[in-house]
């Protein structure tokens, strides 16, 4: 009898994930540094069980658009309204001023506009898979410093669009007058939708009543409300994880959550996982042993500058110094979605092979670290909470 060939990495991958997943809890660090080591250790330069990283990431976003499901349904959305300023501002000032840093950088290596711009872009990202499942895990979605962290991460993801515009725009590219056009028509409707939402107007969900009692259909029914908003969203030219959040939104205000969460948790754990089990096998390791030295003051350089920035302007606008170095340290690492740029970066030939597989090599290493860099930086925290105080 035919077996898929995929099966035999999934077993491999479920043991993987187990066997380390195990000794880093006896470490109380979080299960992501798990998936992504199971992922290095599974990919195409470890045991070799995923050859197709590829398809394994398009199968792991879903855990993405999951995680965005989830977190708009549990975050005070009253909060995160009042807080826009924080969010919008915040993150605004974050991208110029990461791209700034990149700038003198690049003035002095003589790098061109594009390069620039390009890699200022990639590390001003945040990853929304690994903060929100650090949120989960410490129970601090509803916290000052979880809705501060949410806030950025959903604007961050919205500016994907426009700077993928801007990369294309330098790199010669003219976008369709269709795009733009669908753009601004999906961006209405969602400022539309959340507009409804401020109001406070309850939404009653169609046939809510009925799979209520219906466990089976329950599951399809919250993958139609999750991945549908998610597909509108894809198809209007924005974000999924976007879509995905507004669903989320839309649920928390049908006061419909406990079944829907219950329906789509195991499938959330599942594609998480895989998503970061993808990011950990494209991890190139004989080209980590020739440059580990470079990659590791990348890395480090993008976990201080990040921590500092986001820091710094969240201090500006008003938040206390244990606050905005929490969250500095929370967002201190390069996102998933830099993985989309430092692609259209390749395939544009903004940067080389080598700058590609440095980019991806600093993702993967400040994902890893991220979780030991907040550890590191938590007692800095409680100083400055009790210097903020005094």
């Amino acid at each position: 009898m035919h077996m898929d060939p995929l099966l035999p990495g999934f077993v491999a991958a479920a043991f993987g994930i187990l066997l380390i997943g195990v000794l880093l809890r006896r470490f109380r660090q979080p299960y992501v540094v798990g998936y992504l080591l199971a992922g290095v250790a599974l990919g195409p330069d470890g045991f070799g069980m995923f050859t197709d990283v590829e398809s394994l990431t398009r199968i792991g976003e879903v855990g993405v658009i999951l995680l965005l499901f989830f977190a708009g349904m549990e975050v005070d959305f009253s909060r995160l309204v009042t807080g826009w300023r924080i969010s919008v501002v915040g993150t605004t000032l974050q991208i110029v001023l990461s791209v700034g840093c990149i700038g003198i950088i690049g003035f002095l290596l003589e790098w061109e506009l594009e390069r620039v711009v390009l890699i200022g872009f990639a590390i001003s990202l945040s990853s929304t898979a690994l903060v929100l499942s650090m949120l989960r895990a410490r129970n601090e979605m509803g916290s000052e410093a979880g809705g501060d962290a949410i806030g950025i991460l959903i604007v961050q993801d919205v500016a994907v669009v426009p700077m993928l515009i801007v990369i294309g725009l330098l790199a010669g590219g003219i976008p369709h007058t269709k795009q733009v056009v669908l753009q601004l028509v999906g961006g209405m409707f969602f400022v539309v939708l959340l507009a409804w939402l401020v109001r406070g107007k309850r939404v009653r969900l169609p046939f809510a009543r009925w799979l209520r009692t219906d466990h089976e259909m329950q599951v399809f029914g919250a993958f139609l409300l999750c991945f549908g908003m998610a597909v509108l969203s894809g198809l209007s030219g924005l974000s999924t994880a976007l879509g995905a959040f507004a669903a989320g939104l839309v649920v928390s205000a049908a006061r419909e959550t406990d079944w829907l969460q219950k329906s789509l948790e195991p499938f959330r754990v599942l594609f998480v996982a895989l998503f970061f089990v993808s990011i950990g096998a494209l991890i190139d390791l004989s080209f980590l042993k020739e440059h580990w030295i470079v990659l590791v003051v990348l890395v480090f350089a993008a976990l201080a500058t990040n921590t500092i920035i986001n820091a710094g302007i969240l201090r500006w606008l008003g938040r206390s110094w244990g606050t905005s170095l929490y969250v500095g340290a929370l967002l201190s690492q390069v996102g998933e979605f830099s993985f989309v740029l430092a692609a259209v970066g390749k395939q544009t030939q903004i940067i080389s092979d080598n700058g590609y597989q440095n980019v991806i090599g600093m993702i993967a290493g400040t994902l890893l670290l991220t979780p030991l860099w907040i550890t590191t930086l938590r007692p800095l925290r409680g100083e400055s909470m009790r210097l903020g105080a005094d």
